[in-house]
C-alpha cells in the first residue's frame, strides 16, 4: 500500500468511525427529534454519489469508506423517520 492509499484509508476510517456515536445515540435513545432530516437526506444521497465516484474510480478507500458511511447514515435516516 503506498503512502496515498494509506492517507485515503485513515481519512475514511475516520469520517466513517465518526457516524457510529449517533447511530448508537439515536438507537438507544430511541428518538431522532435533534436531527434534521432534510440534511440526512441530502447527505445520504452525497454519500452514494461519492460511492459511485469511487467505483467509477476503482478508487477502494473511496468505495469502502462510502459503503460503511452510507449504511450508517441509512441507518440513523431509518431511525429518524421511525423514532420522529
Amino acid at each position: 500500500m503506498n503512502p496515498t492509499e494509506l492517507i485515503g484509508y485513515a481519512a475514511a476510517a475516520l469520517s466513517t468511525i465518526a457516524f457510529i456515536p449517533q447511530v448508537l445515540h439515536t438507537w438507544r435513545m430511541r428518538s431522532g427529534r435533534g436531527i434534521s432530516l432534510g440534511m440526512y437526506a441530502t447527505f445520504t444521497s452525497g454519500v452514494a454519489l461519492w460511492l459511485v465516484y469511487g467505483i467509477l474510480l476503482d478508487a477502494w478507500p473511496i468505495i469502502v469508506a462510502n459503503v460503511i458511511t452510507l449504511t450508517l447514515a441509512l441507518s440513523i435516516l431509518a431511525m429518524k423517520i421511525r423514532y420522529r
